[in-house]
């Protein structure tokens, strides 16, 4: 089954407690595309960069099945660029630079090749950008997921937010973002929220501290795996979303259990992202350590219990 994948492809600068960056490749799209090219090996990437985005990086990907024909190339256009800092926590950071460059004005063109995509990722674009990759599929895919941000929750972006929650199947969005779109302090009343928009599930990721996973009355909890070590969290959240779609992707089944393993799927290849900058760690990882890491998430949560009699 194919994947599309409609997302930013850019550059990253980026400082944490354990070192620093200098231009490094980064956005959206390469995250969710590494992550899922661990199960499915037709990838449609829609992007746009500039001519100064590297040739090797473009090869890298289609040698892994990332197909590249909706990537859009401005001659002369620098590609977006990114940079931020990250406290001790690790959770919180501060943006320095962001520099829109080719992506400001970006309209996605979705190649005739692309229309027999079956899934469909929106990564965090404006809700303008991702309304016009709907409306541009000639026909419904059987999943449709989309991922926001805090500066689309407001005026004048929130109408167009509401518009596309509407017509997508699942909503992926931190629970920070959750509570300030839903004026919800309470997850589950957050989700009911975003549920009653339109779509048919809601993934609440919570970084360090695992995913709530939410449909009609059913809810499932994933934990995060605990590290030794994370380098650098940037990336995870798209590529939690990569490894959860493509393993929907490969095994084709969209009951409420299998969305429960594929979020499993997702926190074990967003387990893998923050161990090195930026998207090192994808690039080299294996199936057999996937598989690995899963079985790891498996023993977390995994144990019998006897209750307590009178």
């Amino acid at each position: 089954m194919s994947l599309l994948i409609v997302g930013t492809v850019a550059f990253d600068q980026i400082e944490t407690p354990f070192g620093k960056t200098e231009r490094i490749v980064g956005g959206s799209a390469p995250y969710i595309a590494l992550a899922a090219a661990q199960f499915i090996d037709e990838i449609n990437l829609v992007s746009v960069i500039g001519s100064d985005f590297p040739d090797d990086f473009i090869q890298m990907m289609e040698q892994r099945g990332i197909r590249n024909e909706g990537l859009q190339v401005i001659e002369n256009g620098k590609s977006f660029f990114w940079s931020g800092r990250y406290h001790h926590d690790m959770n919180t950071r501060d943006t320095l630079v962001t520099d829109l460059n080719v992506l400001d004005g970006f309209d996605p063109v979705i190649p005739d090749s692309y229309q027999s995509s079956q899934y469909v990722m929106l990564g965090n674009l404006t809700p303008d950008v991702q309304m016009k990759v709907i409306q541009r599929l000639r026909s419904r895919p059987k999943l449709v997921v989309m991922d926001t941000m805090n500066y689309w929750m407001k005026p004048p972006f929130r109408e167009g937010l509401d518009e596309v929650m509407a017509k997508v199947d699942v909503v992926a969005i931190n629970d920070s973002e959750a509570r300030l779109y839903t004026e919800e302090y309470s997850l589950v009343r957050a989700a009911r929220k975003i549920l009653d928009k339109g779509p048919q599930y809601v993934v609440l990721k919570k970084g360090e501290n695992g995913a709530l996973l939410f449909h009609e009355d059913q809810v499932f909890f994933a934990p995060a795996l605990p590290l030794e070590e994370v380098f650098d969290p940037t990336g995870a959240g798209d590529t939690f979303a990569g490894g959860f779609l493509g393993y929907l992707a490969k095994t084709e089944n969209l009951s409420f259990d299998n969305l429960k393993r594929a979020v499993i799927y997702g926190s074990a290849m967003a387990s893998f992202c923050v161990e090195k900058f930026g998207t090192d760690r994808l690039v080299e990882v294996t199936r057999e350590e996937v598989e690995n890491r899963v079985s790891d998430f498996i023993d977390l949560v995994q144990f019998d219990i006897d209750l307590v009699e009178e």
